[in-house]
């Protein structure tokens, strides 16, 4: 008898959860792969789309690439997930498993912070990112704002990334002198599990002249008057804002009665929910890791070893660790990487490795390897 696995979503979760199973599992597995896109892209692809680095086309990998011993990949729009009879229905059809497993990451609410969607630019969207790549070469002068609208949010180094990138645009436009630079984030530092991540990127900001605004968020724009208004009411100017939106659950996944607190919670050992044979993996959990794909990669690992364990009639011996490793763009062609532990300490730690262009060769393998995996792709 087969297992029948119902993944939702074919993100960094979906992918490398599909490729564990396939590869052990092989015959005895028939599963699933559902996501309402054509095609997958690394997150870090977007900060290469809106500075003009690489085309759309360029960072974009179609699933229809993907050929696996017992997987099926299915673009559709899930409509319901019932999740105590590991039911989902589609615009299409109806799904039953033995097995499904949510992975379906974090969608934006772009209309939760007023403005911002008539008066300012979000970039976390593939879209938006696309819409920048035209706007921000009419930036020519006056004041730029990186703004975070509420936490949590995927990649906690994105916003740092995009004012330093957005720094090194000026820089190379010759306009750099003309402009102001300001970074809105709503922690105390920019990589609070990494004290020397946060001192680096605080010192690359000092460097470069650009304003680092902690412990506040950005909750509405003032179109009128081209203001950025704070949590403590501050009124900040600008001529161009890039936003980091709020993020929330998908509809779906909201409706689906798995959520509480605007989260999926799970086990965070196994990634079980309360339902039985229910995974949720990812952006979509409340499980206590950053929501960025390396996280959502490695709970994958601990969700598949405990579907093949309890396909086998075992047990997963090998608990979610909450570890990763995060790049982080300094410019100037350097990369940096913090090493994060949330699970086996105390409390969360990082270690800082500083930028440089051997890790910015060893981030280009990170992306490779992957699309060989997942994709069979070899870029060699």
């Amino acid at each position: 008898m087969k297992l029948r696995v119902v993944v939702l979503g074919a993100g960094f979760g979906g992918m490398e959860l599909s490729s564990i199973l396939s590869e052990t599992l092989g015959d005895d597995l028939d599963l699933t792969l559902i996501d309402q896109n054509d095609s997958f892209y690394f997150g870090f692809s977007k900060l290469d789309v809106m500075f003009g680095r690489k085309s759309s086309d360029a960072v974009k990998i179609p699933y229809s690439s993907i050929s696996k011993p017992g997987v099926q990949f299915r673009k559709e729009t899930i409509t319901s997930i019932q999740p105590a009879t590991r039911t989902v229905t589609t615009q299409n059809t109806v799904y039953e498993a033995d097995v499904l497993v949510v992975a379906l990451g974090a969608d934006y609410d772009i209309q939760a912070t007023p403005g911002l969607v008539e008066f300012g630019n979000e970039y976390y969207t593939f879209e938006g990112a696309e819409k920048l790549r035209e706007v921000i070469p009419s930036f020519r002068k006056g004041h730029a704002i990186v703004g975070v609208c509420g936490a949590p949010f995927k990649c906690p180094p994105a916003p740092s990334e995009a004012a330093l990138m957005l720094h090194d645009y000026l820089s190379t436009a010759g306009i750099r002198d003309a402009c102001t630079i300001s970074l809105v984030i709503p922690y105390g530092s920019p990589i609070p599990p990494s004290p020397d991540s946060s001192k680096a990127l605080i010192k690359a900001f000092e460097e470069r002249n650009i304003q680092f605004i902690p412990q506040r968020k950005v909750t509405s724009i003032d179109g009128s008057r081209k203001l950025a208004v704070l949590d403590d009411g501050t009124e900040m100017p600008f001529d161009l804002f890039l936003g980091i939106p709020k993020h929330v659950a998908p509809d779906v996944v909201l409706q689906s009665g798995m959520v509480e607190n605007g989260w999926i919670p799970v086990d965070r050992a196994h990634l079980l929910t309360k339902f039985p044979n229910v995974y949720a993996i990812g952006d979509v959990t409340s499980v206590g890791t950053p929501k960025a794909g390396v996280f959502a990669e490695g709970a994958a690992k601990t969700a598949a070893a405990s579907i093949i364990a309890a396909f086998n009639k075992k047990e997963n011996q090998s608990p979610y660790t909450g570890a990763g490793s995060c790049y982080i763009e300094f410019g100037k062609g350097e990369i940096g990487r913090v090493d994060v532990d949330f699970f086996s300490g105390p409390k969360p730690f990082g270690i800082h490795h500083d930028a440089s262009a051997a890790l910015a060769a060893d981030k280009e393998y990170f992306g490779s390897s992957r699309k060989a995996r997942w994709f069979g792709i070899n870029t060699a």
